[in-house]
């Protein structure tokens, strides 16, 4: 029997006798090398017996996996990783499907350490590039499992650890393999992303709740060596940063979905950290998609509770941070509609108390509280997003959040209810707060084209309405815009300043473009400062608002016009404050004074004429003795020292305008325009201002023009203005408008109707008859030099030119060339 034996063994294959060899009696002693060298010298001379060779080593691995023959299990992956780490043949992919059934086998053990065993194997066969594509290779079951492995709840954390990792070096393994060869399983696909990331975001936030225990020096040293939160960091970013155009979507959803499940919004801190894993990873064209993303999932979760909302808000922060100017994207207004619609559900919400539209008692104060934080995040946002804009982009997104602010009846924003009034202001208050930060740091060359009257008007509008915080925004708003220079934080507290040269203020020349701006527009900015200080609510804020204001239009849009009109604002101011059929109380007058002292302290020294700066000196010396409640030192104070009345004010401490405009006038200043008094004009805004009707400001119109007309001048009587008169204006106006349109619709149909050879023959007239007219004109205005032909004889005796056409002309020989 034995020779019998000895005689079948010899008749066994050639591959299989080398593959036995291969294997010592003793697990223990490991691999058989020099045997290991035959079996890979004759793999590679034969390379058609290699998928045998894996078939077998298969075969053996099965065998010894179910006799639980671990050791042997080991040297039959090793001699596997072997065999493929030398053969690059064409026949490779029969032997790695063989490869990958033992992988597979591995995995399915309940042992960890033939999961690990396997999930090596695997990430070493991931690393090889095969120089042959597999056209049926499929990973979806490694997908599974290393996602599987991911999320081990092994008992020993260690070994639960180990695990982990292999999960992740297994996944990191499959994209590797397949993310750039396009006859591969797409790994970009729903089904694997829904499996993959989330996988990878458990192990980062697991880790993260490790890290938080602060481990002993000895355990940091030891974890230094391979950190799970690293590696899963690693493979993340390797994932997005392999991600193209097209894959970006399906990279970041299952990350919301994530986040949603397990309520990670709320917490803030882990989803930042995901996204700015995200943005940094992508490429920067890729930037405006997350962005995008992220907005339409905000819109999904719109009747979420507020800190949910909050979450995603605050992570579109950081990530508009990250991504710069790429991260608004082609789509810019739609990023900013996005972000004021939840501006607007937000403060609805809170109006109400609930997400349905109906009250909830119980929970409105907590609600309200955290949709006012919302609110707050969402408008640091805007600022955000608005920062990486260009100049000119800026300018379209200051405009188009103009047109959203609600005026009262005029274009209401909020559904009517009982709280229209109450939601109507919130909602011009948070888009005013949006707009100072998108304003802030803006800066242009050309204040003309940064604030062109369709946003100017509406703006300075705002600030004739009764509401203080309304009237603060919008002064704020315009500071930012018309301070280029940084000059603004030196304007912060009105105070009498005896050298404004300690202020080191940054004074450039006035351009053209300046000129032109304040041309257009400087009468609407001193007519709003003005009625600005006649507001009865208006606060210390808003008297050192207005103050920065006068000062930076001294800096940085003055000329010789603008400071004479600046002077005689402020000495309007000064009226205004002496006045008392405006009915303001002592505190405002007070301010009002010590505004204009300050300011025209402050302008005195910016014009350099020592006779001008004497007399603002002077009386400034007189009100510090006399009266030092209508200086800014007494008058801005917590606790402001004011008299009981100002009945009686002593000329002594008034600046004369009479002595300004003797003073100034021998510098070259207009001492015309100087000697007449400032008056506001106003206008059809205030009908925003609910202290005055349209009847009060046509009368005041009338008032104002009787008054600025010259006594010589005899002036026609005005039209009496009724009622009926204005009925008759619009209905003439409306039979206008119906008449002009008819005339239109008249002639497109025509165009659309009439036969071609009479559209032309009209036109042809049309020519005609402008051509005619023409030549009258030439006619008339052109007059031809004498022809040198001669001269007609008039009958007067005398000689008269006679005018000869050019082209009839007869010139000399000489003169033609």
């Amino acid at each position: 029997m034995t020779g019998v034996c000895g005689c079948c063994g010899a008749l066994r294959p050639r591959y299989k006798r080398l593959v036995d060899n291969i294997f010592p009696e003793d697990p223990e002693d490991g691999l058989v090398k020099a045997n290991m060298e035959k079996l890979t010298f004759y793999a590679l001379s034969a390379p058609e017996k290699l998928d045998r060779i894996g078939a077998y080593l298969s075969e053996r691995l099965s065998r010894d996996v179910a006799r639980h023959r671990y050791g042997y299990v080991c040297i039959a992956m090793e001699a596997l990783d072997q065999l493929l780490m030398a053969c690059h043949c064409q026949s490779i992919n029969l032997f790695v499907e063989s490869f990958l059934k033992m992988v597979r086998k591995l995995l399915e053990s309940d042992k960890p350490n033939l999961q690990i065993l396997g999930t090596n194997s695997f990430v070493k066969f991931a690393n090889i590039e095969e120089d042959t594509p597999s056209y049926h290779r499929s990973y979806d079951f490694f997908v599974s499992r290393f996602s599987e492995m991911c999320h081990s709840n092994y008992e020993d954390p260690d070994i639960r650890t180990k695990i982990r990792m292999a999960g992740i070096k297994g996944l990191q393994g499959v994209v590797r393999k397949t993310v750039n060869d396009e006859l591969q399983a797409n790994i970009w696909d729903p089904q694997h992303m829904d499996k993959i990331v989330p996988s990878l975001l458990f192990n980062l936030q697991s880790g993260e709740r490790t890290e938080s225990r602060s481990p002993s020096p000895l355990q940091a040293s030891e974890k230094e060596k391979e950190s799970p939160v690293e590696l899963t960091e690693r493979c993340f970013r390797e994932l997005l940063g392999r991600a193209a155009y097209g894959n970006i979507k399906n990279a970041v959803t299952p990350v919301l979905m994530h986040l949603d499940n397990h309520s990670l919004w709320e917490g803030k801190t882990f989803a930042v950290r995901c996204f700015k894993i995200i943005m940094y990873s992508i490429q920067s064209q890729h930037s405006h998609l997350v962005i995008q993303q992220l907005l339409g999932h905000l819109d999904a979760n719109s009747k979420n509770s507020a800190k949910v909302r909050a979450g995603i808000v605050e992570v579109l922060l950081e990530a508009a941070a990250i991504a710069a100017s790429g991260s608004v994207g082609p789509t810019v207004l739609e990023v900013f509609n996005t972000l004021l619609r939840q501006l607007r559900l937000s403060v609805d919400y809170e109006l109400t108390g609930s997400y349905d539209g109906s009250t909830n008692i119980g929970t409105k104060i907590i609600k309200a509280h955290e949709e006012r934080q919302l609110q707050e995040a969402v408008i640091r946002t805007i600022g955000s997003f608005a920062n990486t804009l260009p100049t000119y982009q800026r300018s379209e997104v200051m405009l188009f959040i103009m047109g959203k602010i609600p005026v009262p009846g005029v274009n209401l924003t909020l559904p009517s209810s009982e709280s229209e009034p109450e939601g109507t202001r919130m909602i011009q208050v948070m888009l005013l707060k949006s707009l100072v930060q998108v304003t802030a740091g803006f800066q242009t060359t050309n204040m003309l084209t940064a604030l062109p009257s369709s946003f100017l008007e509406p703006l300075l509008s705002f600030s004739l309405t009764d509401d203080p915080e309304v009237r603060l925004l919008v002064l704020q708003i315009l500071l930012s815009l018309i301070d280029r220079h940084d000059n603004r934080p030196k304007f912060s507290k009105i105070s009498i300043i005896s050298d404004i040269s300690v202020l080191k203020l940054k004074v450039d020349k006035c351009s053209r473009q300046d000129n032109l701006f304040m041309k257009k527009h400087g009468q609407q900015l001193y007519r709003h400062i003005y009625l600005g200080c006649k507001e009865e609510s208006s606060g210390q804020q808003h008297y050192e608002t207005l103050y920065a204001l006068l000062g930076l239009l001294s800096v940085e849009l003055a000329n010789e016009e603008v400071v004479v009109d600046l002077i005689r604002l402020a000495l309007a101011l000064q009226d205004l404050a002496l006045s008392t059929d405006e009915g303001l109380p002592v505190y405002n007058r007070c301010a009002v004074h010590a505004l204009a002292a300050a300011y025209l302290n402050l302008i005195c020294q910016l014009t350099t004429v020592p006779a001008f700066c004497q007399h603002i000196h002077e009386v400034i010396e007189v009100r510090q003795k006399e009266g030092p409640y209508l200086l800014p030192e007494d008058v801005f104070l917590e606790h402001p020292k004011l008299p009981s009345s100002l009945e009686k004010v002593e000329s002594g401490v008034l600046f004369l305008q009479s002595k300004i405009t003797e003073v100034l006038g021998g510098s070259g200043y207009n001492t015309e325009r100087l000697a007449t008094p400032y008056i506001p004009q106003y206008t059809d805004e205030d009908r925003l201002s609910k202290r005055k009707s349209i009847g009060e400001t046509i009368s005041l119109q009338v008032e104002v023009e009787s008054r600025n007309s010259p006594e010589k001048e005899e002036r026609t009587p005005a039209e009496e203005i009724t009622f009926e008169t204005l009925k008759n204006a619009i209905v003439d106006s409306v039979g206008m408008e119906e008449q002009e349109r008819e005339r239109r619709r008249q002639v497109v149909e025509k165009f659309q109707k009439a036969p071609f050879e009479e559209i032309a023959a009209h036109c042809g007239a049309r020519a005609t008859m402008l051509q005619s007219k023409l030549n009258q004109i030439f006619e008339i205005t052109i007059r031809p030099p004498p022809s040198p032909s001669g001269t007609i004889s008039s009958g007067y005796g005398q000689n008269q030119s006679r005018s000869v056409p050019i082209y009839e002309m007869k010139f000399p020989d000489l003169c033609v060339y």
